[in-house]
């Protein structure tokens, strides 16, 4: 365990961590309770790709490696699971195809000079390019979804005996192109999965579209809002951030501005309603309150609104030089942030500056 980071300089209240190659994926590892950690994976065609184990220090000015794994592949996508904080999902593609694997960390990581991480077991049953994969975020639940360009697959896991098996899988449709997906915190029966401009919600019981709502532009992200049902949030190419009430789908219930180049990714806070991150191509990472006047985004916890009467945009974080592709809240600790530029550089931050004492 090696500390290798500590608060930034410049005026910035974040603290930064250097990966050795680019990247463009982070997690929160949600079952980690004792500790505020991530999880981070590297994106080098050339050379052996790093898997990062970071925490923050118990004082919380630094950054601690807890532990550096080799992977075979550059990662496109990681996500943790979420009922044990040593397995994790990556999709990778090894220059010529892509792949997707659950890998296990060894479980003492910690006193082994080079631990090698565990393959728990390989999704190998996609024929196209495969996006993402989703774990369930709300608690144990033994099954994955994975989406690829064209399809969406359903797995069972079972990760003490190294098995995933597919349960169903469904074809998006013909002129449909799939490019990634979120699972509904509120039903497990429920996702919604990205396809250029438009959202389509899936019935995981049937493995058939429930619904679709139509955006304006390309859309490249999308998260529910953890909070409050029926509540989803895209982010799209020209029009930046719309926040969407899916009883009434037609038209978004708000837009934001996002950012001057692509927003390439958007995430509710976990606690804070109404509190959203995004990041873009313009080396930023920006802070939305977002209030609707009839109270449909209320907060429970009180933020405060004086700071911000009108203008959604709380803060811009602007301590990257280069594209933001990685975001991950702590829920943990929900006021807390860790971004990751795609030169590999993460930057922890806090937004309690901007929340009511």
């Amino acid at each position: 365990m090696v500390s290798v980071a500590s608060a930034m300089q410049g005026g910035s209240s974040g603290i930064g961590y250097g990966l050795k190659y680019q990247a463009r994926c982070i997690a929160d590892v949600i079952a980690d309770t004792d500790h505020t950690s991530f999880i981070t994976g590297t994106l080098s065609l050339k050379d052996e790709n790093e898997v990062h184990l970071i925490r923050i220090s118990s004082s919380g000015s630094e950054l601690i490696c807890e532990g550096l794994f080799s992977h075979p592949n550059e990662i496109w996508d990681l996500a943790s699971c979420p009922f044990d904080q040593r397995i994790f999902s990556t999709v990778f593609s090894t220059g010529e195809n892509f792949g997707a694997a659950i890998w296990q960390i060894p479980e003492l990581y910690g006193e082994l000079n080079s631990p090698q991480l565990e393959r728990v077991t390989s999704l190998d049953e996609h024929a196209s390019k495969i996006n993402c994969v989703l774990w369930w975020p709300s608690g144990r639940h033994d099954k994955l979804i994975s989406i690829d360009e064209e399809n969406i697959l359903l797995w069972s896991l079972d990760c003490s005996r190294k098995i995933a098996q597919v349960q169903s899988k469904e074809s998006a449709g013909l002129l449909h192109y799939l490019s990634g997906g979120t699972w509904d915190p509120h039903d497990s029966n429920a996702i919604a999965a990205t396809s250029e401009s438009s959202v389509q919600f899936w019935d995981l019981r049937t493995m058939k579209k429930s619904d679709s709502i139509a955006c304006s532009a390309y859309v490249r992200n999308v998260d529910y809002n953890p909070k409050k049902k029926h509540l989803l949030v895209t982010a799209e190419d020209e029009t930046g951030i719309s926040i969407w009430d899916l009883r009434k789908p037609k038209v978004p219930i708000q837009q934001l501005p996002g950012h001057t180049h692509w927003t390439c990714a958007v995430r509710c806070n976990p606690e804070f309603e109404g509190l959203i991150l995004s990041a873009g191509t313009d080396s930023a990472v920006n802070l939305w309150l977002a209030s609707m006047t009839d109270g449909e985004l209320k907060s429970e916890r009180t933020i405060d609104s004086p700071r911000c009467p009108v203008d959604p945009l709380l803060h811009s974080y602007s301590d990257y030089e280069d594209s933001v592709y990685g975001l991950a809240w702590s829920s943990r600790e929900p006021w807390i942030f860790a971004s990751l530029s795609y030169d590999g550089r993460v930057v922890v931050e806090s937004v309690k500056p901007f929340l009511s004492r």
